[in-house]
């Protein structure tokens, strides 16, 4: 029971005294929260909540600690370490979470009454390579130092050896401890020579070292003599006594000191008394601050750190207190009571979903202006809890400054503000925050009278006496009591102040223990550090293993074994099953000081409780733990659920993978810190976890299913059937339990439409298809629907189908529902699903035509190629979507829509040449069916379905395809007239096979004038055609189009003598005969007098046109007069460019031709025959820049030939030119002839340059012949 008191306001007074306070006005304020009966009654109703917290027992892992029957006094835990003294004075350093002494020393006679260390949190360790580690621990010097002081008969028998503990910052902290036999001792944790032993005369209850105790040597003290000292300085591996204990060394020691002649032992000052014992001594986190409590209350003061300058006077200035209570028992209580002080860092605190739905709903109004000042304060306002008794305050500590409003003007280094106050119905024992909205009390608690008893029993509180209690009894003064009940951990919402968890510890000896002998220890959580964030794989994703300080030594036999929970959680039936004594620590302790306890490994906060002969850890329950407790609680669904969404709740598990066994178990035999870095062990490992995933979801989906049978709830249970059965051998089961009790309904939804491996028996799919088929055949047909027909026997299926129609227990003419033959429609969908997928295409198109489906039938006709099972019945085939009634009242164009695709299939098939045009419209005119055979002939003649066909030859197809009308051609121009007198015109100008008597007939009969006019001009009757058109359309502008397409003055004299008495045609003439006519034989036919409307305008259209013609001409010629004389002036320039060629200089050493001997013959050839076999077989070469084409010679600067070039640069010397390609040409030079001796003379004769000029014009008519017979070729 929790009872609250709302916020207190400032504790501070205007002068910095005790206020006085006022009963009356504190009983005003505070308020009562009880637990009513209603919401007793609401838990009983609602069943058991599910612990927040779950319990670890961790006393096996401080045997060292219990040693020859020692008992712990005090406790404290922080960053990495756990400090413990005990009832002989002892002081152990244990290294977390290794359990691992650090420093064990002997430093008191007496018990110890408080641990204090500085800094305080330490450093966390930063993970070094083990090779740097190796060689820091061997660069010193291992030491053993003897303890400051002895005490045989309480020291214990073994001393563990010294070890050199590396000097780094999160191992350098200092270690004060208070003892009740007067002294204080403080101890380097690195440096054992760095002690510093103080006696003060007096027990002293609680010691506070400086947070910067390294540099400045002080810290804080008090006990029973009620003095509040601060002690400053002090030599290293000194013992001193205290110059406040009043005896002649101490004044001696201070005088002496004080003149500088004595040693420096340190300084005392008395900082507070005055006020009874001080039980509690803390520095804030910030150390600017320092919270104690003595028996008058609690004080807060101002430290001398972190001072500005302009508040340097306000050093160990006390900035407020806060009253104890004034009710009954605290006058001698007060003294007995040990208040417990927590500072709160709210940064390291928990959150968890319950949190954010507190923090969203209506909050008290401290809890508000708690986040109000937090949010808008830029310097951190520090927090502090006081339990003391059964009262908890809630105290915020301001930052200090320049005051505001009535304090204008003055400065404060601080100010407390009290924000709640909670009265509990026990003695608080240890507290902290555990979220921001959750507070943690560890709850001492006393059976004063028999109603809490009872009401002990009805919240669920359970006690038992600790069966590892023994009869020993510790020395240090512990009380012996025997009505002490079981320490309980609570969970208080400090919006409600209602207890929302409550767990009873089991200790040992509870018995007997006071709530002072009870500690509360809190580890947060280590700050993630920002760190590169790296893909993980799916083995490291499913076992969440992950990267910290706690994980680092976590090894698959730590995460194999399990502890025992030492709680009943409130309500728990099996709670008492889940203690573990002290008996199961027995073993080889070094073996398990190394392992590293799962709890400790697991993240976030570590809730520490410690009693003299107990450490109990407490730590947020994880998924795992979450679905332990809903299986335990037959939670099914929310624990199928939870392993669905979350996986790794499996694989995070040891008791769960404990079940599949150890993998690889050789080598981890071989060594526990090898690293198999091997791909196929990473698989393996991978699909272990996946098997125990889907192992224990179907065992947990097993539960569920049994669970909703057992509740007769039959439809849930069938639902979750198909939720979690995964495998063949668990649907066989249940659904033959269905069957069983006759849950069709219930089951068939669910069962698996997908063939499973190994498959699913087909005879369940074939029970269940012929439950529904005699009792509810639209359930048939979905199933079928849903089930690929691999699923069952389709020809079992199929048989009993078969039987319906068979037996006739359906029928055509029956009627369900209202509806006629809803059954037999059914039945045979049915039955042409199966055909169909027992590759039966036949069976499966009479099914349906039988039906009348028009859309599944033409599938199977064009997917299957069944039209020749329809060929026998075309107009059947036509009719399939065509109703009764559309077939008696429906317009054509609907009719031609519903018979498109069969149409269309016809069609393609004409093409193809499998169902010849003839059998259809045979079977159609058999059936008197005009229309659709207009339908049919119309498609064929545009070629509808070749239209959507990729092809370069559509064209030609669509021809192939009117060649198949030509054969019907007088009924398609009867049709066409008929129906669409657009495709009959286009049908007379492009078919040929029609005949024209008929076609005239048709024509005439329906009045079709343009039709005739085309059949008339096409069989030579011009002027009937052209009478036509004057006559009967009048329209003058057709009939002059038709005179100009006949071209025949005939026609054009009958069309002028037609119109010379019609203004209108005479008007039509003049402005579109254009040219076609003599203008001036127009317009002298025009009758004189006759009035002409238009024949200005017509005439001056005529004239215009004929302007433009002559215009257009004369441009024309002009433009060729231009390119024929730019292409003479290309030729003439041509004409005159000279041609370059080369000459070649021969050397004055040069021979034309070398003499030799000709040999008579070669390898018995004639050198004759080969000389001409080589001229008839030689090789035409390329001629060269500078040589003769014709005898491939260069050119001398003595050429006495004429020399003949072109412009592509061929050159030929006269002769050879006229001789090229034709050797029978004379080659005399024009300009030489024979003389009177037969030798070659130069003439000037007129017939031989005229007969060579005309020769050489011949042979270079075409240029250069060389160029000419490439071209050529």
């Amino acid at each position: 029971m929790v009872e609250a008191s709302g916020d207190q306001g400032d504790t501070k007074n205007a002068k910095g005294k005790h206020p006085e306070r006022d009963e009356n006005h504190a009983a005003e304020d505070e308020e009562r929260v009880e637990e009513s009966d209603m919401e007793e009654e609401d838990d009983d109703e609602g069943g058991e909540d599910e612990p927040k917290l779950k319990y670890a027992r961790l006393t096996a892992h401080l045997l060292s600690v219990y040693r020859n029957g020692d008992a712990t006094s005090a406790f404290l835990v922080a960053g990495d370490k756990m400090f413990v003294g005990t009832h002989y004075g002892n002081i152990h350093a244990i290294s977390l979470p290794s359990f691992k002494t650090l420093r064990f020393y002997h430093a008191h006679q007496a018990s110890i009454s408080c641990i204090s260390i500085s800094p305080f949190p330490p450093p966390l360790p930063t993970a070094l390579p083990e090779g740097v580690s190796r060689v820091a621990s061997q660069a010193q010097t291992p030491k053993r130092a003897p303890p400051v002081k002895s005490d045989p008969g309480r020291n214990s028998s073994y001393t563990p050896p010294a070890e050199v503990i590396p000097n780094i910052p999160s191992n350098a902290v200092y270690i004060g401890t208070s003892s009740i036999d007067g002294t204080v001792c403080v101890q380097s944790l690195v440096d054992i020579k760095d002690v510093n032993v103080r006696n003060f005369a007096r027990p002293v209850q609680a010691v506070a070292l400086s947070p910067d105790y390294k540099n400045d040597r002080a810290y804080l003290s008090g006990g029973l003599a009620g003095n509040l000292i601060l002690t400053v300085g002090g030599r290293a591996g000194s013992i001193s006594t205290s110059t406040t204990t009043g005896t002649a060394a101490a004044t001696a020691s201070g005088w002496l000191g004080a003149v500088g002649l004595g040693t420096n032992t340190g300084k005392d000052t008395i900082l507070h008394s005055g006020e009874g014992a001080i039980s509690t001594i803390k520095w804030s986190l910030s150390g600017k601050y320092v919270a104690w409590i003595n028996e008058h209350g609690l004080k807060i003061m101002r430290s001398n750190l972190q001072l500005e300058s302009a508040d340097a006077d306000a050093a160990w200035k006390r900035i407020g207190h806060v009253d104890r209570p004034q009710d009954d028992g605290w006058e001698e209580m007060a003294a007995v009571w040990k208040g417990r002080v927590k500072w709160i860092d709210e940064r390291s605190l928990e959150t968890d979903e319950d949190d954010k739905a507190r923090e969203t709903s209506t909050s008290s109004p401290a809890t508000s202006k708690l986040k109000q000042q937090v949010s808008k304060s830029n310097m951190r306002i520090e927090k502090l809890l006081v339990g003391w008794g059964g009262t908890i305050w809630i105290i915020n500590v301001h930052p200090g400054g320049v005051g505001v409003g009535k304090n204008a003007g003055e400065r404060s280094v601080g100010r407390p503000e009290i924000i709640k106050i909670l009265r509990m119905d026990c003695i608080v024992s240890g507290l902290s925050l555990y979220t921001p909205t959750l507070l943690l009390v560890l709850a001492y608690t006393t059976p004063d009278e028999e109603e809490d008893e009872e009401k002990e029993h009805l919240k669920g509180h359970k006690s038992k006496a600790s069966t590892t209690s023994t009869s020993s009894e510790p020395r240090g003064g512990i009380r012996h009591r025997q009505n002490a009940l079981s320490p309980e951990l609570r969970l208080i919402d400090l919006n409600t102040s209602q207890e929302v968890d409550t767990d009873t510890l089991t200790v040992s000896r509870f018995e007997r223990l006071s709530a002072s002998d009870y500690h509360l220890g809190i580890l947060p959580a280590p700050r993630a550090t920002p760190i590169a964030q790296t893909p993980r794989g799916t083995l490291e994703t499913l076992t969440g293993m992950g990267s910290g300080m706690w994980n680092a030594t976590i090894n698959a036999t730590a995460l194999l074994s399990s502890s025992a929970a030492s709680t009943h959680s409130k309500g728990s039936k099996d709670s008492d099953s889940k203690q573990s004594g002290t008996s199961s620590a027995r073993g080889n302790i070094s073996q398990r000081n190394t392992a590293v306890h799962p709890h400790l490994a697991a993240p976030g906060i570590k809730i520490f409780i410690h009693s003299p002969y107990d450490c109990i850890l407490a730590t947020k329950r994880e998924l795992s733990d979450h679905l332990s407790w809903l299986l335990e609680h037959q939670k099914n669904q929310q624990a199928w659920e939870l392993i669905d969404e979350h996986p790794e709740v499996i694989s995070s598990s040891p008791e769960k993978l404990a079940e599949i066994g150890p993998p690889t178990p050789d080598r981890a035999q071989a060594s526990s810190d090898d690293f198999y870095d091997d791909a196929s062990t990473v698989d393996s490992a991978s699909r272990l976890i996946y098997s125990a995933v889907e192992k224990e979801k179907r065992r947990v989906g097993e539960l569920w299913i049994q669970q909703l049978i057992k509740a007769n709830d039959w439809a849930a249970a069938g639902k979750v059937c198909g939720k979690v059965l995964g495998t063949a051998q668990q649907w066989e089961e249940h659904v033959y339990s269905f069957v069983a009790a006759n849950k069709y309904d219930e089951i068939t939804p669910y069962i698996p439409t997908i063939q499973l491996r190994p498959p699913l028996k087909s005879e369940i799919y074939e029970a269940i298809l012929g439950f529904y088929v005699g009792r509810n055949r639209p359930k048939v047909r979905e199933l079928l629907d849903q089930w690929p027909p691999d699923l069952f026997n389709i020809e079992s299926v199929t048989t009993v189908l078969e039987n319906q129609l068979n037996y006739r227990d359906v029928r055509e003419d029956s009627v369900e529902d209202g509806l006629v033959g809803r059954d037999w429609r059914i039945v045979m969908e049915s039955l042409g699903k199966l055909h169909v997928a027992a590759g039966k295409p036949r069976e499966a198109l009479k099914c349906y035509i039988k039906l009348q489906d028009a859309d599944i039938a033409m599938m199977l006709i064009k997917e299957y190629h069944l039209v020749d099972v329809v060929a026998d019945d075309i107009p059947g085939l036509i009719l399939l979507r065509v109703s009764k009634e559309q077939e008696q009242s429906a317009p054509i164009e609907e009719l031609k829509e519903a018979t498109s695709e069969a149409i269309a299939l016809l069609v393609n098939e004409a093409q193809h040449g499998l169902i010849r045009p003839e059998v259809v419209v045979q079977q159609l005119e058999d059936k008197n069916m005009t229309l659709y055979i207009f339908f049919y002939l119309s498609s064929l003649w545009k070629g509808e379905s070749i239209e959507g066909r990729a092809s370069e030859n559509i064209q030609r197809l669509i021809d192939e395809s009117r060649t198949l009308v030509d054969e019907f051609a007088d009924l398609t121009v009867h049709l066409f007239a008929s129906y669409d007198r657009e495709l009959l015109m286009d049908f007379l100008t492009k078919s040929t096979r029609y005949t024209f008597e008929k076609a005239t007939q048709e024509c005439e009969e329906r009045d079709f004038i343009p039709e005739l006019v085309f059949l008339f001009s096409k069989t030579g009757q011009a002027k009937r055609a052209l009478y036509l058109i004057i006559g009967r359309l009048a329209d003058v502008s057709q009939a002059i189009s038709f005179a100009k397409e006949q071209n025949d003055d005939d026609l054009w004299e009958d069309l002028l003598e037609y119109s010379m008495d019609k203004p209108r045609f005479i008007r039509g003439l003049l402005e579109e005969v254009g040219t076609a006519i003599n203008p001036i034989t127009l317009v002298r036919r025009i009758p004189e007098g006759l009035e002409i409307e238009g024949l200005r305008e017509g005439l001056s259209r005529m004239i215009k046109e004929h302007d433009l013609q002559h215009s257009i001409s004369k441009g024309v010629a002009k433009v060729l007069r231009g390119e024929v004389a730019v292409a003479q002036n290309s030729l003439r320039s041509g004409q005159r460019k000279g041609v370059k060629f080369d000459v070649v200089h021969k050397p004055e050493d040069h021979i034309d031709v070398a003499a030799s001997d000709v040999p008579s013959t070669i390898d018995g050839v004639c050198a004759s025959d080969l000389a001409k076999d080589f001229v008839a077989h030689k090789p035409k070469q390329e001629p060269k820049p500078g040589h003769c084409v014709g005898c491939r010679e260069p050119f001398s600067e003595y050429e006495t030939e004429t020399l003949v070039g072109f412009a592509c640069g061929h050159v030929f010397h006269l002769s050879h030119l006229l001789s090229y390609q034709h050797e029978s040409r004379p080659v005399t030079p024009p300009d030489v002839e024979l003389d009177e001796n037969g030798e070659w003379a130069m003439t000037h004769s007129v017939g031989a340059k005229v007969t060579h000029a005309r020769l050489l014009r011949d042979k270079i008519r075409d240029g250069c012949p060389v160029c000419a017979s490439i071209t050529v070729s």
